[in-house]
């Protein structure tokens, strides 16, 4: 009987107390392995590309390269990886720039350890991992948002798309929502894409968010 393949981890962070919490606690769930840790970014940049890890912790203030950056360049490569942000940043600039560039969570390291762990097994399955008062933050800026943004509606989206966004307000990822709706991981990428563009919405993360309010 074959053993259940491990949910791989990259740690980027330039405290290495920090990252020896992060390799112990990933060390207690028998699902995960942390399989690379870097002290910066272009060293977790190069690891993220030749280790393509389910999911990627990312500290934003790091030395040189920041988080922020880092993340920019991650996504510019494609590199298909959830990323979660692991910060003790709660500032509103920096939520909302990770956010948007495409993060798909942003947690605090003054969260229990055991909260940290059972965010990272949700975004394993794909939910949306935000703590509570960074969501309304998130939703406070998008309703500010909605008061200068023209035809940001439901109306505009296809019927398929917003069956697609319901699924992401539901935390699903493209892979669940093609299951569900019986079509190709492909096609969710691509209609998720238009609907992000069409409601002028940066990340699915955002998305999530605004479609919570609106549907």
């Amino acid at each position: 009987m074959h053993k259940p393949q491990k949910n791989t981890i990259l740690s980027i962070d330039d405290h290495p107390l920090f990252r020896k919490g992060v390799a112990d606690l990933i060390d207690m769930d028998d699902n995960l392995e942390l399989i690379g840790e870097a002290a910066n970014g272009p060293d977790g940049l190069s690891l993220a590309k030749r280790l393509t890890p389910d999911l990627i912790l990312l500290d934003i203030n790091m030395k040189g390269m920041t988080g922020i950056e880092t993340l920019k360049a991650i996504k510019q490569e494609e590199i298909d990886s959830l990323i979660l942000m692991l910060t003790i940043s709660d500032h509103e600039e920096d939520v909302l720039m990770a956010l948007r560039i495409g993060a798909d969570g942003y947690l605090l390291k003054d969260m229990e350890p055991e909260e940290i762990l059972e965010s990272i097994r949700k975004a394993m399955q794909g939910k949306l991992v935000i703590s509570d008062h960074l969501t309304q933050l998130l939703a406070k800026a998008l309703r500010d948002e909605d008061n200068l943004v023209e035809h940001r509606s439901l109306s505009t989206l296809t019927r398929r798309e917003q069956e697609i966004l319901e699924q992401i307000a539901k935390g699903m990822s493209n892979r669940s929502i093609a299951e569900t709706l019986n079509i190709m991981e492909g096609t969710v990428k691509v209609h998720v894409k238009h609907l992000l563009k069409k409601l002028n919405l940066h990340s699915r993360t955002e998305a999530a968010v605004w479609a919570l309010r609106h549907l």
